[in-house]
């Protein structure tokens, strides 16, 4: 899935929406601690009233909410896992309401055989129908639309915890007066899952159910153990990791020094394959993916001497362990890159680093910053000098 896919599908949870009709929820509350199961209660979705609908597709929005591989993580799993994840969710599509309830619960168990909260949470799962146009209407014929959509069953799975009420003071109409709130029961955080996921996956009005769609808790922070032992998936890498592992690929490869000129032209190459695909209305893909060979190509049209494929794979082996590694290209390039010295922190755009030297001059290191305009400080324009 790509954020489109996924804006699409988050922005039909809404109430009496045609084109996603939640059949089913079912809750399940579990104990802190000991991983029990207090109770679990499922019912027809139209049955809850519809202010609690209405917390609920907040709570749903919640989880499709994120950037990909920060937030959101479109995972693959695993094969021959004994009673996985995959399997179970595949047959909860469209069996009976108390066979699904008793599949959901399986999965329960997963997520607290290997998870100890010192609050009480909250496991929601849905089932419903998610529908989309496969072609948009003619005004003239008035071919498509919704007489034109694809229709396929999905899950949808938050862990929520929860709070205790906290002691406040009300009034009293009737009696007019103030008094404290007793309130006990623990009140379900909806608006901040734990994590969550959605089952199966949709690109281009297909569903996937080779992947699932898993919503971490904090981004760039997601939970392996939940990943490959509840949902029986494949590691993955963030961003942020993806980020990191490039730049280490390329200090193995280009080595400790490096002028400024080449760094600009590697991420300036990167971001032009970026935005040639952005600007491919027939490209499905949300950012072009690159490999050993990708980034040889891009390290010598850069500027680098000496690359060769052997040597660029090798850098692969030796930072992630895996040639065939793909980086995902609007992941490595930073928004901003940061020179920091004692005296000052300079945050410039990768590609505007071929305006930055470091010189050196009558034996004083200098970062000399070429610009077009004029320099305010403080309101005060500054003085042009020929000489330092």
């Amino acid at each position: 899935m790509n954020k489109k896919d996924i804006a699409n599908i988050r922005k039909e949870f809404k109430l009496d929406n045609y084109r996603m009709r939640i059949l089913e929820i079912f809750n399940v509350y579990v104990q802190k601690e000991s991983g029990e199961i207090y109770h679990h209660v499922g019912q027809p979705f139209q049955m809850l009233e519809q202010e609690t609908q209405e917390l609920f597709l907040t709570n749903f929005k919640k989880v499709l909410t994120g950037n990909l591989d920060s937030k959101l993580f479109e995972l693959k799993f695993k094969s021959d896992v004994e009673d996985s994840t995959q399997t179970i969710l595949f047959n909860g599509l469209h069996v009976a309401s108390t066979d699904w309830r008793e599949l959901m619960l399986q999965i329960v168990e997963k997520m607290f055989a290997h998870s100890v909260y010192e609050f009480d949470t909250v496991v929601t799962f849905i089932r419903g129908e998610y529908r989309q146009a496969t072609k948009k209407r003619d005004l003239e014929s008035e071919d498509g639309g919704d007489d034109e959509v694809s229709s396929n069953h999905f899950i949808l799975c938050s862990l929520n915890k929860t709070d205790q009420p906290k002691k406040t003071l009300l009034f009293d109409y009737v009696e007019k007066e103030f008094k404290p709130n007793h309130a006990v029961d623990p009140i379900i955080n909806l608006a901040s899952p734990l994590t969550g996921f959605l089952f199966p996956t949709f690109s281009n009005h297909a569903a996937d159910v080779n992947h699932i769609l898993y919503c971490a808790g904090k981004p760039n922070q997601p939970d392996i153990t939940f990943i490959e032992e509840v949902l029986n998936c494949e590691d993955t890498m963030t961003a942020v990791e993806d980020k990191d592992s490039f730049e280490l690929i390329l200090k193995n490869v280009i080595g400790d020094e490096v002028d400024s000129q080449v760094i600009s032209n590697v991420y300036e190459e990167i971001d032009k394959l970026v935005q040639e695909n952005n600007e491919d209305k027939e490209s499905e893909i949300e950012s072009p993916m690159l490999d050993y060979r990708d980034v040889e190509r891009i390290l010598t049209v850069s500027g680098v001497e000496d690359v060769n494929s052997d040597r660029v794979e090798h850098a692969f082996k030796a930072v992630v362990a895996d040639e065939t590694h793909e980086f995902k290209a609007s992941s490595i390039v930073p928004k901003t890159i940061k020179i920091e010295t004692k005296i000052a922190t300079v945050s410039i755009d990768p590609k505007e680093l071929r305006n930055v030297k470091y010189v050196n001059f009558n034996g004083k290191k200098c970062l000399l910053l070429e610009v077009n305009e004029d320099i305010i400080v403080e309101g005060f324009k500054l003085e042009e000098s020929e000489t330092f």
